[in-house]
């Protein structure tokens, strides 16, 4: 049996559930969710937090077989113990979106990226909830069979949710082109990086669409960057604290456009997981630390760029035409061997979607 007492002494109310255990639910805590201060439809909070008395009382608390009453001064709040039990002040609400990472490194070879068919992603919600979460966990996928036209890796990334727009339009052509204003768009070896740190949100998930890839070379290159992060953290913890908490400037400029950010290059949230890796060697901006900084930053900054390079880490295929590479940005570094243009036609189309949408999507999913 479930019981409820006032604990005026810590302006709280104590639940006992059936098997024992007890949570402390503070008022203001249950004045603040109460269901009449959502509006009906939406169930966003309408009710208006600083209206209510710094001292809030109960009065009286009773409890039934389904709800908690709890009688104020001005009104009874009634919330479910289901409801209760599930939003135990202290304890996090359950997230879908929120799968483990599984780091990754040259071991996992290309054989052992996630792959999904394009056609059950397209059609069976069931498939693209498995390819999803796949996805999520090593922040790495392949989808395979893909029509050969440039709406056909589109198609698969609005099945999770709408594409993000960057400078470079809502999708981008990665093939060798005259006048280029980005190295993806040359021909030359590109080392692995982070796609577009310079933005103050940087973009979430790749969708990279092989249509052609036919010249000699252009090999794909790609590692995980939480992997790298965290055995940087082990073997030298002082560089990954440089890298964790210094902020550098990152800058993308050309005829239309000066967009740049600051941020660290490994970054960790509250808890101190890591969450995001942000390396662009190719546009970080002028470094413009203090100089007695320079010397032990350069040399955290120079060790985890050769951890990038480590074959030890290093995982490498060759995409085929009707194959797209799905891989979270903020994650997952990746590159490019050199090829010759004059020896075949190496072609792939991309776009974003931010980690948000995954989510959301994976959410929505899980229902």
């Amino acid at each position: 049996m479930t019981n409820a007492v006032m604990r005026p002494d810590l302006s709280s109310v104590e639940v006992t559930w059936p098997d024992g255990s007890t949570n402390l639910f503070p008022y203001i805590w249950l004045r603040d969710n109460d269901p009449a201060g959502l509006h009906p439809d939406t169930k966003e909070r309408i009710a208006d937090l600083t209206e209510l008395p710094r001292d809030l009382t109960a009065q009286q608390v009773q409890i039934s077989d389904r709800d908690l009453s709890i009688t104020w001064s001005d009104t009874v709040t009634r919330l479910e113990l289901d409801w209760l039990a599930a939003n135990r002040p202290g304890t996090r609400r359950v997230d879908p979106a929120d799968i483990p990472s599984i780091l990754w490194r040259s071991g996992l070879g290309a054989a052992g990226i996630p792959r999904a068919k394009a056609d059950a992603v397209l059609a069976d919600d069931s498939a693209l909830q498995t390819w999803m979460q796949d996805t999520k966990a090593y922040g790495l996928s392949i989808v395979e069979g893909l029509a050969d036209s440039t709406e056909a890796g589109m198609d698969v990334a609005r099945r999770i949710g709408f594409l993000r727009e960057t400078n470079f339009g809502l999708t981008f052509e990665v093939k060798s082109k005259p006048n280029p204003n980005n190295l993806a768009y040359t021909p030359i070896a590109l080392p692995m990086h982070t796609d577009l740190p310079n933005q103050e949100l940087a973009p979430g998930f790749q969708f990279l669409h092989c249509l052609a890839n036919d010249a000699v070379g252009g090999g794909s290159l790609f590692c995980d960057g939480f992997a790298i992060a965290n055995d940087l953290r082990t073997i030298d913890p002082a560089a990954f604290a440089l890298l964790s908490t210094t902020t550098i400037p990152f800058r993308f400029h050309d005829a239309g456009c000066d967009i740049r950010s600051r941020k660290e290059v490994i970054r960790v949230n509250g808890d101190g997981d890591v969450y995001e890796f942000a390396f662009n060697a190719h546009i970080a901006d002028i470094l413009d630390l203090p100089p007695e900084h320079m010397a032990p930053f350069y040399a955290a900054y120079r060790k985890m760029m050769e951890m990038t390079r480590d074959a030890k880490y290093l995982v490498t295929l060759k995409l085929q035409a009707g194959e797209m590479v799905v891989f979270d940005n903020r994650r997952a570094l990746h590159g490019r061997e050199a090829f010759d243009p004059s020896t075949g036609y190496r072609h792939l189309h991309g776009c974003y979607v931010d980690r948000g949408e995954f989510d959301s999507r994976m959410r929505v999913l899980a229902r």
